[in-house]
């Protein structure tokens, strides 16, 4: 027989009493297989979840089909999608000419407090007239638009109701690919439909979108999943389901979702204000490739390489130039360049920050004050009298005059006329580029390119500016 001391029964039952008192870190328990049920979650966050409907008052036209009517209630984009048909069926019968109004079951957003702020995506209620709520119980309301931003592609909405149900907000920050992920929403209009994938790709960069490091997913998102929540397995939203890739219009193991903290950073300011105020930097930015790496001295491919500085811009005025590449941007750590602008958009103008920089294989450290972005911006983006036929370069290049430089706001240049096999073709130069720099170095005619070249070092990556189609974009150079 075995006796516990006194001592030893208390510790046990210490542990035993802090393991009671330890909250769940998960709401998804795993079944007899070691996979992820997803019951608990589901139940606990399905009433934050709700339809998005939006009403635009067009005019009727004359002639127009009709849906038939023993289909009539079917979600219209499952309709479409199934027959095939025009949205102009979904309209009501009306007489020509007569006011109208067009519904359309667009996607899915979740409500974010008690008093009925709801996040969506900007397109889903894009231009509507009217936007319709419909809650988890089947009651309908209408929504006020508190403001959007088509930048990121998120939009706040209101209701008049409180002591609502809201979705508890988690940070995308510590996310990692392999994460179990859950989407709950309203794909082709079907209700509380749930699904769930993994964490494919963090920061994805898409077109036409600098400003959103998507997260990528392999859930089966559909048309209507739009503006409903991504969540983790903690039963957090991590994201706003935005973007599917596809070729057919479903899903295709390609889905693309909004960071959480971008969007409750533009929720907020809309809230606030009724509109999003992003920092301004004021460079246009490219990758640096394993090439352009050795050509600036880094030990790998990292950073944002700077193209080109705006006039009249924080960059400009504290220092930035061409030829620098952002490594660090107010103590964040740049990957890659497009890991710059969502940093850049996210922080406060009239902030000094930091930028760790390296400048022809120097390192260096400026501090930079930020102004807002207006639209027309961007955060960071991405004849002669003389001529060369080069065979040490592969290229035929040829002097610009004054005037054709000034009205192209170049201070000097080159002009390539033509390119052949050589380490100008394996640079990536192509005919019509006008070469600034090389080395860092200015190219201001045909007759000092030819005289550099004799002193550049060979086998030896160097970076050669050129302005191609009116941007900047530097090119790894090799001399045989």
């Amino acid at each position: 027989m075995s006796f516990v001391s006194k001592n030893s029964l208390v510790a046990m039952m210490l542990v035993l009493a802090v393991m009671l008192l330890q909250p769940s870190l998960s709401y998804a328990k795993t079944n007899e297989y070691g996979l992820p049920d997803f019951t608990e979650l589901v139940e606990q966050n399905n009433k934050v979840v709700v339809n998005i409907s939006t009403i635009h008052k067009k005019s009727a036209k004359s002639g127009q089909q009709q849906i038939p009517e023993q289909f009539r209630g079917m979600p219209e984009e499952l309709f479409r999608h199934f027959f095939g048909v025009p949205p102009e069926m979904f309209q009501q019968q009306q007489e020509p000419g007569e006011d109208k109004q067009q519904v359309s079951s667009l996607g899915s957003g979740f409500i974010i407090s008690a008093d009925g702020y709801i996040l969506t995506n900007n397109h889903v209620i894009e231009d509507a007239d009217e936007i319709i709520v419909r809650m988890r119980d089947r009651k309908e309301l209408k929504a006020e638009l508190i403001g959007t931003d088509p930048r990121t592609d998120v939009a706040l909405i209101k209701i008049n109701a409180t002591g609502l149900p809201y979705a508890k907000i988690g940070t995308s920050k510590t996310l990692k690919v392999g994460q179990w992920v859950l989407a709950i929403g309203e794909p082709f209009g079907l209700d509380y439909t749930v699904t769930h994938g993994i964490i494919s790709a963090l920061g994805r960069s898409l077109p036409e979108d600098t400003y959103v490091p998507f997260i990528q997913t392999d859930v089966p998102i559909n048309p209507g999943n739009s503006g409903g929540p991504l969540f983790n397995l903690d039963g957090q939203v991590v994201g706003i389901n935005s973007q599917i890739y596809s070729k057919s219009g479903g899903s295709m193991g390609l889905s693309f979702s909004i960071p959480i903290d971008i969007a409750m950073n533009v929720a907020d300011q809309l809230k606030a204000n009724g509109k999003v105020v992003r920092g301004f930097l004021g460079v246009q930015i490219q990758e640096v490739t394993s090439d352009l790496s050795e050509s600036f001295g880094l030990s790998k491919p990292m950073g944002a390489l700077v193209g080109e500085v705006y006039d009249n811009t924080p960059a400009k005025e504290y220092g930035i130039e061409a030829g620098d590449v952002i490594l660090e941007f107010d103590g964040k750590l740049i990957e890659k360049s497009s890991d710059l602008p969502p940093i850049v958009g996210m922080t406060p103008i009239n902030k000094k920050v930091s930028v760790k920089l390296i400048r022809q294989g120097k390192e260096k450290i400026l501090t930079v004050k930020l102004t807002s972005l207006d639209k027309s911006k961007d955060l960071a983006m991405s004849s002669g009298d003389g001529q060369l036929n080069s065979n040490q370069l592969g290229a035929t290049l040829e002097d610009l005059d004054k005037e054709w430089l000034k009205s192209n706001g170049l201070p000097y240049g080159v002009r390539v006329l033509d390119v052949v096999s050589g380490p100008a073709e394996q640079a990536g130069m192509r005919s019509g580029d006008v070469i600034v720099t090389i080395d860092f170095k200015p190219i201001k005619s045909v007759r000092e390119f030819n005289q550099l070249l004799k002193s550049l070092p060979k086998k030896r990556s160097l970076p050669v500016r050129v302005i191609r189609n009116g941007r900047s974009v530097f090119l790894p150079l090799v001399l045989d």
